[in-house]
């Protein structure tokens, strides 16, 4: 059964007051239309451009953001806080959060296939509406929604530690362990709309973690987590890197 939306006045009060910022009307239509719906439309419009400005105007609020508050760490460390954040993953989250999906309009394929709750469109669409504040209200309204938001997620994400890129953590435990680079095999199956990747990470001629997951990048990220535990879990016992980047990896999910 197809889910009922509500009216459009309905739907975009209901949209605004959970973002906390008016929009005109047609500027908050244009962000919420996927090219879908815009392509059996007859060519309108569709989010992608806004999209594109959102995603600038997310990355440079959340780069200050964590410029000003983490002083003591060094580039590479907050560049993997701001990934973790804005990720695909974490900003689907913070999509279903608003309860976004019902409000895109999608084309008729894209809703028989459950796009309203396809982590790419999500995301995608949240970054449209963060385009969308910027030319209506500035980047300081821009900052004030992005950091409410996103302000959880960044959180969280200064203190995972090793979790929050576990493909470089499994580069620098192979490395501690006297091992080979790990190298990912990756296959995907089934349609464009609803395809499953799954990687294998080799490690010295052996396959250490195997992950899945909706995008390339998901799979090999839950693969690299596998190998990782795998690899720390094979040290020395004595070897005071490894005990304490398996720590690390534990605390950052209890």
């Amino acid at each position: 059964m197809a889910v009922q939306q509500p009216s459009a006045p309905a739907a975009a009060e209901a949209l605004t007051s959970r973002l906390g910022v008016d929009l005109d009307p047609d500027l908050l239509v244009l962000a919420l239309t996927h090219r879908s719906f815009a392509y059996e439309n007859g060519g309108l419009p569709s989010n992608e451009r806004l999209e594109f400005l959102g995603d600038s105007v997310l990355g440079i609020v959340v780069t200050d953001r964590l410029y000003r508050d983490h002083p003591d760490l060094a580039e590479g460390e907050l560049a993997k806080i701001r990934a973790a954040t804005v990720s695909q993953r974490s900003l689907a989250a913070i999509a279903r959060e608003l309860g976004l999906g019902q409000f895109i309009l999608l084309g008729r394929g894209e809703t028989t296939t459950g796009g309203a709750d396809k982590d790419s469109i999500l995301c995608d669409t949240l970054e449209a509406l963060f385009g969308a504040i910027y030319l209506a209200h500035g980047i300081e309204v821009s900052r004030d929604v992005i950091l409410r938001l996103v302000g959880p997620t960044l959180s969280q994400a200064a203190g995972a530690g090793v979790a929050l890129d576990w493909k470089t953590s499994l580069q620098e435990a192979c490395a501690v362990a006297g091992l080979g680079s790990p190298s990912y095999e990756v296959e995907g199956e089934g349609p464009d709309h609803a395809r499953v990747f799954t990687a294998r990470v080799v490690i010295d001629g052996q396959v250490r973690g195997i992950g899945t997951g909706t995008a390339k990048k998901h799979a090999e990220q839950e693969a690299a987590e596998a190998a990782f535990r795998s690899v720390t879990a094979d040290a020395a016992p004595g070897d005071p890197s490894a005990r304490d980047a398996a720590g690390s990896a534990d605390a950052a999910e209890s």
